[in-house]
């Protein structure tokens, strides 16, 4: 997804008049939709970024669903342990 000047313009937009006197349900649906394409074109960027430096995505990530490693000691994760 290329993130395009059109694509930023039609979001801002749309956020002006959203605070300015509301969106209809067609714009709402519009504006959420623009919105994810934004943010899908963000992370493919910050992918492509990461790839052209050599960074690459762990196969087998050792956090938790919480953000810490396995076995990090932490009272939260010897919580999580014990039960």
């Amino acid at each position: 997804m290329i993130i395009t000047k059109e694509l930023v313009d039609r979001i801002n937009y749309l956020a002006r008049k959203q605070r300015d006197g509301g969106l209809n349900d067609d714009e709402r649906y519009e504006q959420k939709k623009l919105r994810e394409l934004y943010l899908e074109g963000i992370r493919a960027q910050l992918v492509d970024a990461l790839d052209s430096m050599g960074i690459k995505p762990r196969k087998n990530n050792t956090r938790q669903n919480n953000g810490h490693h396995r076995g990090c000691g932490c009272a939260h994760c010897n919580d999580l342990e014990q039960h």
